[in-house]
């Protein structure tokens, strides 16, 4: 395991430079800015806990700031990028900087939203600093698709960190915060300012983790189902249970039935939910066969 050296991590100059030689010019499309500081890097990275045996599976990782970082504290990291430039680019950047660890990183070229498997062992950890316009989703799909993740930590949109850790009855408890929790604990980890990124973003961002759950939310119902509910409960928030899930349970009077028997009160609103009971309202659905099965396994 090599110790952190502060030749190995991307400056703002180098990072320019890089860029500068590849002709790459950060694109809003595809939510492009790039970590230019080494100490933003290390502390991502011993926020993250990254261990001497994870196998870490970063998304989006540019010109390879965080990649470097990841190196030096992991077993072994695998990147997936979608862009064909950073790409062809970045496992010559790792043996340029890093040649004594380029046999611990492997390159997945890929949209990450349709990646379904990764080379080498199971990844351990995810750690990102994600696209903000495709981060909620991105992040979803590799926690559903890599259930021997166990840790991750993202660096999102603020306004996305907050609604990804909030706890229901919150104002921006949403969406994003119920099926993040239906995966792991979910916690803010810290605030990131943007003069480390280049170019620097109109917001701020925050670090996000998640800790996979010990144990799956026992219900009956599969994570369709639950996730079917909450995008009606959230469709129409400002709505009563009882309204807003009235087209998923075919009616009025067969949502309010199925909310009864979730021990649900109708007139409560989807942002004070938890997801367990998110889970029972799905074992309630009209539609469903009321047969018992085993509790699904996490997904």
């Amino acid at each position: 395991m090599t110790s952190p050296t502060s030749d190995a991590l991307l400056g703002p100059a180098e990072v320019r430079e890089l860029a500068n030689v590849l002709g790459v010019r950060p694109t809003k499309q595809r939510g492009q800015n790039f970590v230019i500081d080494a100490n933003t890097v290390r502390r991502i990275v011993r926020t993250a806990e990254v261990r001497p045996d994870d196998v870490v599976v970063e998304v989006g990782p540019g010109l390879g700031s965080l990649t470097l970082g990841l190196l030096e504290a992991a077993d072994r990291v695998v990147a997936v990028e979608i862009d064909d430039v950073l790409a062809g680019a970045l496992p010559a950047t790792i043996t340029a900087r890093m040649p004594q660890r380029a046999d611990r990183f492997a390159l997945v070229h890929s949209d990450a939203m349709h990646v379904r498997e990764l080379p080498g062992p199971p990844p351990t950890a995810l750690v990102a600093n994600l696209p903000y316009n495709v981060a909620v989703p991105v992040l979803l799909h590799m926690l559903e698709t890599f259930p021997s993740i166990e840790r991750t930590l993202v660096m999102v949109q603020a306004e996305v960190a907050d609604r990804l850790a909030a706890p229901p009855g919150s104002k921006v408890y949403g969406v994003p915060s119920v099926k993040a929790n239906w995966y792991a604990d979910v916690r803010r980890a810290g605030a990131i300012g943007r003069t480390v990124f280049w170019p620097a973003p109109n917001v701020d961002s925050g670090l996000v983790s998640l800790v996979r759950r010990a144990e799956p939310v026992r219900t009956t119902a599969s994570r369709r189902e639950v996730f079917a509910v909450v995008d009606a409960a959230f469709a129409q928030r400002r709505k009563t249970l009882r309204a807003a899930l009235s087209g998923w349970a075919g009616s009025a009077p067969a949502a309010e039935a199925a909310l009864v028997a979730a021990g649900v009160s109708p007139q409560a609103r989807g942002e004070s939910l938890t997801v367990e009971e998110f889970a029972r309202i799905a074992e309630s659905a009209p539609s469903r066969d009321t047969a018992p099965t085993a509790p699904e396994a996490r997904q």
